[in-house]
């Protein structure tokens, strides 16, 4: 107790040291988390400056870059390479480290015209509408919803005079 009594605010300190240690765990360095991870196809820059304008074919760019991402949708002539560097990040979610779109473009006889690469930079922001269509009909209130289902079904009584029956109100018992 005399501890507490001299030295209150080293008492303080080492309390708060205590209650701060697990939260280092929360900013982990990168070499303890986990590494980034390349989805789609990146181009590096080596492979680009093999690429040559020209005389580079279909054949030779599948076999130093592989097979394209995507095709153009009204162009088979145009092959899109498409790739981004993530990095996981807390809460299951992944900071985009670089992004990239390399569109070769071939000329009927497959020989590579021109080479365009796109980054981040040149994305457009795309307004989403939020807006909803109703469907005719569905408009109903809660009062309706909940009394929805009240009259549509109708209990007859069982028919006095139904000899099939197997008991009920008037029937006879057969067995």
């Amino acid at each position: 107790m005399r501890f507490f009594a001299l030295r209150p605010l080293a008492a303080r300190l080492a309390l708060a040291g205590l209650l701060a240690a697990p939260l280092v765990s929360c900013a982990a360095p990168d070499f303890i988390s986990f590494p980034p991870q390349t989805r789609g196809n990146m181009i590096d820059a080596d492979q680009m400056a093999q690429l040559v304008v020209g005389t580079s074919t279909r054949t030779d760019v599948t076999a130093l870059v592989g097979s394209p991402t995507a095709h153009a949708t009204f162009d088979d002539n145009t092959w899109l390479y498409i790739g981004e560097v993530t990095k996981p990040v807390i809460g299951g979610t992944q900071e985009i480290r670089d992004q990239k779109v390399v569109s070769l473009v071939f000329d009927q006889a497959g020989v590579l015209r021109a080479i365009r690469t796109r980054g981040p930079e040149d994305a457009k922001d795309v307004a989403v509408v939020t807006r909803a269509t109703s469907a005719p009909g569905n408009d109903t209130t809660v009062l309706q919803q909940l009394l929805g289902n009240v009259g549509r079904f109708s209990a007859s009584p069982l028919d006095a005079n139904d000899t099939n029956n197997t008991g009920g109100v008037g029937g006879a018992n057969k067995f």
